[in-house]
């Protein structure tokens, strides 16, 4: 279980934090009541093990067949899946499972040449990710990847595509259903935030080999613990925290993590709590550190820039570290800590980091997390789901839509000359 500690913070909260928990309690009665878009609160204890067998078997298919994996999608179509591959596959050389590559998240020329010149003689499947099928960016990337598909593979290529889409309507799922893809559904209730436990994760996480069953048990095991009407459920906790720094004008929030392999876990959460907060001219800034590298490049504004910001440290135990060596010479000054590992200092610059900013004026909240398991990042995506529509639900907002996403799309729309 993710475990939240807030003894840092209280110097900031003097009224204590206790009436922000009873308000916390009120919106997770609020969540439970939610009827049009909160199917992902009971994914882990819904999800059928016929879905997982369906999921796995494909993903058995496409290992079986596929040096490479494209995945097609955006926002919430990808960011989860990304970020479980990066938290749990090796950093660096592979590990003989197939190598997952991202398309559709973006509309860069370049990226798409430079990735269909890479792909030209390479095996490879695609997963396609939209419920309409015609939202820009993946639409786009479908056309064009399909098409090297099909001159590929020729009436084999439909056999390579994995549409996940909408159960009855949409652009997409009529393709999937014409051309003969497999496909896999996207729930009407969960929207792409909320994803990550539903086929939109967990087909290109199983693709890449990862045990797609723990991460669904991790899952259900924080379902029961995070939905517990009580003062120490720890999801409660950081959602009263952050609602509380809010209203003492806190308004940017930075995720700060002590491993690089956290990176597209701050991505997926910036969107989560992006677009479910920010609205009506409210909501909390998400942000993201890896630390220590942003402690030389970021670590002056967060000591002593403007005080509108707290910090959310998030740390797991690694796996692995290396020992430092003697050396003889010490020309480096090190010899004081060799024999220590690098997590021992790494921790220190965290315990060292959390007092310093405390001091300068930037209350912090600490999550610490198990070691990093399929199980326990099943139950980091879902901590972070309920905490997120919690302090929403507390600022005032309605977590589950975001309109302000349309606008671009209008004026780009009507720059490109739709009709």
């Amino acid at each position: 279980m993710i475990k939240t500690d807030i003894s840092a913070l209280l110097p900031f909260i003097p009224e204590g934090i206790e009436p922000w928990l009873e308000k916390a309690g009120e919106a997770a009665s609020r969540l439970k009541d939610e009827k049009a878009f909160a199917g992902w609160l009971h994914l882990p204890s819904g999800t059928s093990r016929e879905l997982l067998d369906a999921v796995n078997a494909a993903a058995a298919k496409i290992r079986g067949e596929s040096q490479i994996l494209l995945v097609i999608g955006i926002g919430g179509s990808y960011l989860g899946a990304r970020a479980a591959l990066e938290l749990l596959r090796p950093t660096f050389g592979r590990d003989g499972e197939p190598e997952v590559i991202f398309a559709g998240n973006n509309l860069s020329g370049q990226y798409a040449a430079e990735l269909l010149a890479y792909l030209e003689d390479k095996d490879f499947s695609i997963n396609v990710i939209s419920k309409s099928g015609t939202t820009t960016e993946p639409a786009v990337a479908f056309r064009i990847f399909y098409r090297l598909l099909e001159k590929k593979y020729g009436e084999g290529a439909p056999g390579r595509v994995y549409a996940t889409t909408d159960a009855n309507r949409g652009a997409l799922r009529m393709m999937a259903e014409k051309a003969g893809f497999t496909r896999f559904v996207i729930p009407d209730d969960v929207g792409g935030r909320y994803s990550v436990l539903t086929p939109v994760g967990l087909l290109p996480i199983a693709a890449a080999g990862i045990d797609i069953n723990a991460m669904m048990d991790g899952a259900k095991a924080a379902e029961a613990e995070y939905l517990r009407n009580s003062a120490d459920n720890s999801a409660r906790l950081y959602a009263a925290a952050r609602q509380a720094l809010y209203a003492k004008g806190k308004k940017v929030e930075t995720l700060s993590f002590w491993e690089p392999r956290f990176r597209f876990l701050g991505e997926w959460w910036k969107q989560l709590f992006g677009e479910s907060e920010g609205k009506e001219g409210l909501g909390i800034f998400p942000a993201s550190l890896e630390l220590t590298a942003d402690l030389h490049s970021m670590g002056q504004y967060m000591q002593q820039g403007e005080r509108m910001l707290f910090e959310t440290m998030l740390y797991s135990a690694p796996s692995k570290t290396v020992a430092i060596p003697f050396d003889e010479a010490n020309s480096d000054g090190l010899n004081y800590i060799s024999g220590r590992d690098i997590d021992y200092v790494n921790r220190t610059a965290l315990e060292a980091t959390a007092r310093a900013h405390a001091d300068g004026g930037v209350p912090c909240i600490r999550l610490d997390m198990p070691a990093v398991t399929a199980a326990s990042v099943g139950n980091l995506f879902y901590f972070f789901e309920v905490s997120c529509a919690i302090s929403a639900y507390i600022s005032g907002v309605y977590p589950f839509d975001q309109p302000g996403v349309e606008a671009y799309k209008k004026n780009m729309f009507a720059m490109l000359g739709k009709k």
